[in-house]
């Protein structure tokens, strides 16, 4: 069992975040804010693959407009990414944005930092510090002679304590990098002098299997010592494949269940059915499952039931077809042209 971290509750729309509650699978639009109707679609599309919270880029004046004509059509807390203008963070908490993720230490003056926080309390707005490797501020880059961990977490407490400075405590941090190690490093020393929830990501993951495997091991390091309170993996590509990821990081995990988790062997000379091509089957077929159900798609009898003894139900490859297996005990054996409809009979019997 996974001990959390026991940080501050914070309100993110509805969304309650921090404090044990579970995992928040996060992800943010690849679309150009200012197309509602596109932008609208992609979230939907996120919020039908189980995504909890959004995020949306706000480059100018015309896309925080767009986050009023976007709420209306959406489920989804929003949240809006903020650079560089202290302005654009004002005009999205006015057209309803549900949260802000900025950098304090990139949208200029304390003044304009206590501008917007003072916004965000009125509103009841939480703010996420962002400290990305890529965005350090120079006096720190200087300082410690490049990305560190130690700068990446002096950036975040710096800028967490000009908030608080104005009187503003519903805050999230995030500090992340390209690099595994540095990332972990990070937020160990954070961890050790902050109450507030922690969202985590590896940014600039790569594309969807090798981002999907360095975010994996970066993210699941990071939650078995009990930190962060909501992720992203973020990923190359359409926005949905990261929450395909991120569930699957947390059911392995063991910190929270989505829908039909589809396990199967890696075969070998002793497999008597395409295990590969049945399994991925029964993930397409299965995705619109929300109760959490584990299916097992073992390639021969000798090990099959037994290695999966806890799956709700599977197959175990045999000559001419497979057995029929829930919990690991057999019921019957299945001809090889009735695998699928079987085994999603059983499910729907269940």
């Amino acid at each position: 069992m996974i001990t959390r971290a026991n940080t501050k509750i914070v309100n993110i729309g509805g969304v309650r975040v921090g404090g044990g509650h579970p995992v928040v699978v996060q992800s943010m639009t690849n679309t150009d804010t200012r197309d509602v109707a596109a932008t609208v679609a992609q979230i939907n599309a996120l919020a039908a693959a189980g995504c909890e919270i959004v995020r949306v880029a706000v480059p100018d004046t015309e896309a925080a407009e767009a986050i009023a004509k976007i709420k209306k059509q959406i489920s989804l807390p929003l949240v809006a990414d903020i650079h560089f203008d202290h302005r654009l963070a004002l005009a999205a908490i006015k057209n309803g944005a549900d949260k802000l993720r900025i950098n304090p230490g990139n949208i200029g003056s304390e003044s304009r930092v206590r501008e917007v926080a003072e916004a965000a309390k009125a509103n009841g707005l939480p703010i996420r510090v962002g400290v990305n490797g890529g965005s350090l501020e120079k006096s720190i880059l200087e300082k410690h002679g490049g990305v560190t961990a130690q700068g990446l977490a002096e950036s975040a407490l710096c800028n967490i304590a000009l908030l608080e400075k104005f009187g503003f405590g519903e805050i999230v941090v995030s500090v992340k990098a390209s690099n595994v190690p540095l990332m972990l490093d990070a937020h160990k020393i954070l961890a050790q002098e902050l109450p507030y929830p922690i969202h985590i990501g590896l940014t600039e993951a790569g594309t969807p299997l090798t981002g999907a495997i360095r975010s994996a091991a970066g993210l699941g390091a990071l939650l078995s010592l009990g930190l962060g309170d909501t992720l992203r993996v973020s990923l190359s590509g359409d926005p949905v494949a990261e929450i395909h990821a991120a569930r699957e990081i947390l059911s392995a995990m063991g910190l929270r269940r989505f829908g039909v988790t589809v396990i199967a062997c890696p075969t070998c000379g002793r497999t008597d059915i395409d295990v590969a091509g049945i399994a991925t089957r029964l993930e397409q077929k299965l995705s619109h499952i929300t109760t959490p159900i584990t299916v097992a798609v073992m390639g021969c009898a000798v090990n099959g039931p037994g290695e999966a003894r806890e799956a709700d139900i599977g197959i175990a490859g045999a000559r001419g077809g497979a057995v029929l297996f829930r919990k690991g005990e057999i019921l019957r054996k299945v001809p090889a042209d009735e695998l699928e409809e079987t085994v999603l009979q059983e499910i729907a019997a269940m």
